[in-house]
């Protein structure tokens, strides 16, 4: 099953900034195949399932092992059943709407 996610890891315990922490995130997706984009409060996750939440598991792993000694994790999932959309169509669907003014 394919599944899109919203990601948001946060280390604790390692300081204020943790941009290093989550460029080694993005390195595990990009190492896992895995369609992504990063945005200013998280990360946009698409795969199968199973893929992406390994990805997600070893996020975890990768930060513990870089020394934070806590981390929280946000994530919002979503799966449909009725067709294959992709995180692009999404954004496409709704620059079309604002394009031809559609309220």
């Amino acid at each position: 099953m394919n599944v899109m996610i919203d990601l948001c890891v946060v280390p604790i315990g390692v300081g204020v900034s943790v941009s290093k922490y989550i460029a080694a995130c993005e390195r595990i997706l990009d190492d896992a195949g895995l369609s992504h984009q990063m945005h200013a409060y998280g990360t946009n996750v698409e795969g199968e399932w199973d893929q992406v939440f390994a990805a997600v598991k070893r996020c975890h792993e990768v930060v513990h092992e870089m020394g934070a000694p806590r981390i929280t994790t946000s994530l919002k999932v979503g799966t449909r059943s009725d067709r294959e959309q992709s995180m692009q169509d999404k954004i496409d669907s709704v620059k079309s709407k604002l394009e031809r003014g559609v309220k």
